[in-house]
């Protein structure tokens, strides 16, 4: 996948960065045209490469980072901003909930997304017109394959921030069909179903050069997320959901944990054998290709040359250590170590755990008194050198291993089955957290449990908010930290006003 990556930054800059608004309408001799492309088997690896430059975020070196967390993490209660975001307006009315359907960052998100999906729309009516001597009919096969499930997960994204959005099923090629409602929330929901099945006919796994692209795995694991969701979201059908969420995750096959918790967040361990969709990252600059970030400088303080933007909260903290040092290792749960810097023992040993340097090192004023302010460590280089880099090519698993058998949990204990639910709990605590069994064992322990699991195994991966809408306590959980929320207002965001300005059925 990378090597078309590549291709794809190169020979299609000006087809797709001309169809910002979702259509084409210039042709030049310097120019790409849809008219002039989609030829052959090459052309159908590049065009499905640029469905994929549009995960989460086309990959910038700061952009990146500055819409993906602020949109999706600066909500959630686990995480608070730091010192330089304060500083950015738009931010802050995420963090506050006083956004408006004007703020910058919101329409960015709504529109990379659709841009995305517009890619994918391409690919799929494209390259199914590309003639059978130019393309061998499995590799056609498997990029539409691809593109149905890019643009599930495009549409997905959209819905899981938005109350309702515009369903988006073909490429668009003139202003007016740029005209067009939104769609009921079930209609959403059939509509991202229906690409993700088709999806579950892609192939199990790739061979090194392509790693990274989706696979059967990936398709059925969002499709469980998308039933597990909806079960809560349509009480009424909640039991055929849930069956059908297990049904689907029961086919995420060929994946483990891995026991190394921090290495699939930071660059040492990429594509792991947990692994089951990820953002592809290289430094690499070859053929004109940008899939550096600046990631770690986003997310790191700066005591440790950040930028400062986001930091761990102490709920997030309290959630860690609330279970004492009951671990194997005799401290508190591993995965707060491999998740966080803090002050404490095990960063203070002398050993150069932050760095080469104890923390409080780093950690200090200028009188050399050291304080304690927690610090992500997720996400962030391995060393000292990596930590001074302008750039950074860290990976962002997007689905693991480790969700799905937490979302296994949930539905079997929502099924009413909670010793079932029990052992798979019981493997993500024990290989990613050296924790010994969990206790209790009613549904609603199991549900408590979930919930706590969830929180600090996912940290900064930005699940937490869409975990605590589909359980209903997004208010119950803001207000508790001091955090003025409407659940009316605010459970969603609202459609930009790009949108509706370039819509004439929005209003």
């Amino acid at each position: 996948m990378k090597k078309y990556l590549y291709i794809a930054g190169l020979c299609l800059a000006s087809l797709f960065l001309s169809s910002c608004d979702d259509f084409l309408t210039v042709s030049s001799p310097d120019q790409l045209t849809s008219g002039s492309f989609w030829r052959n088997e090459s052309d159908a690896q590049a065009g499905i490469a640029a469905a994929y430059s549009q995960l989460e975020y086309y990959i910038d070196i700061w952009e990146f980072a500055e819409v993906k967390w602020p949109v999706e993490a600066y909500r959630e209660d686990i995480v608070e901003m730091g010192n330089d975001a304060r500083n950015y307006p738009n931010w802050v009315e995420l963090y506050n909930f006083t956004y408006t359907n004007g703020n910058s960052q919101v329409s960015s998100y709504w529109w990379n997304n659709y841009k995305g999906a517009s890619f994918a729309n391409q690919v799929i009516e494209k390259v199914a017109d590309i003639p059978d001597v130019a393309i061998q009919p499995g590799i056609r096969e498997q990029i539409i394959n691809e593109a149905y499930f890019l643009r599930a997960y495009y549409h997905l994204k959209l819905l899981l921030n938005w109350e309702k959005i515009i369903i988006r099923d073909k490429y668009i090629t003139n202003q007016s069909d740029l005209n067009k409602a939104l769609s009921p929330r079930t209609d959403a929901w059939d509509f991202i179903i229906g690409d993700l099945k088709k999806a579950i006919a892609l192939p199990a796994a790739y061979d090194a050069d392509n790693v990274g692209r989706a696979t059967k795995g990936a398709a059925y694991a969002y499709l469980g997320f998308a039933y597990l969701t909806r079960a809560y979201e349509e009480p009424g059908k909640k039991s055929e959901y849930l069956t059908k969420a297990l049904e689907a995750l029961n086919e995420v096959k060929g994946y483990s944990l891995v026991k190394s918790f921090s290495s699939m967040f930071d660059a040492t361990n990429k594509n792991s054998k947990e692994s089951i969709f990820e953002l592809q990252t290289s430094m690499s600059t070859a053929n004109g290709a940008s899939y550096r970030t600046q990631l770690h400088r986003w997310i790191g303080v700066e005591e440790l040359g950040g930028w400062d933007e986001i930091l761990p909260s102490n709920t997030l903290m309290n959630a860690f250590i609330k279970e004492g040092k009951i671990a194997t290792t005799g401290r508190y749960d591993s995965r707060l170590y491999e998740s966080i810097f803090f002050q404490c023992d095990y960063y203070n040993d002398g050993t150069g755990r932050v760095y080469g340097w104890n923390y409080d090192d780093w950690f200090s004023d200028d009188k050399g008194i050291a304080y304690n302010r927690p610090a992500f460590r997720k996400f962030m280089p391995t060393d000292y050198a990596a930590l001074k880099t302008n750039r950074c090519a860290i990976n962002i698993p997007l689905m693991r291993y480790a969700n799905v058998l937490l979302m296994k949990a949930e539905v079997l204990n929502e099924q009413n089955h909670p010793a079932q639910a029990i052992p798979l709990i019981n493997d993500v605590r024990d290989i990613h957290g050296d924790m010994p069994p969990m206790t209790g064992t009613t549904q609603e322990a199991v549900r408590a449990q979930i919930e706590h699991e969830r929180m600090i195994e996912f940290a900064l991966e930005n699940w937490r908010w869409y975990d605590l809408r589909r359980w209903g306590k997004l208010k119950e959980v803001m207000n508790g930290v001091g955090r003025t929320f409407d659940t009316q207002k605010n459970a969603f965001y609202p459609v930009p006003l790009t949108e509706i300005n370039s819509n004439d059925e929005i209003n």
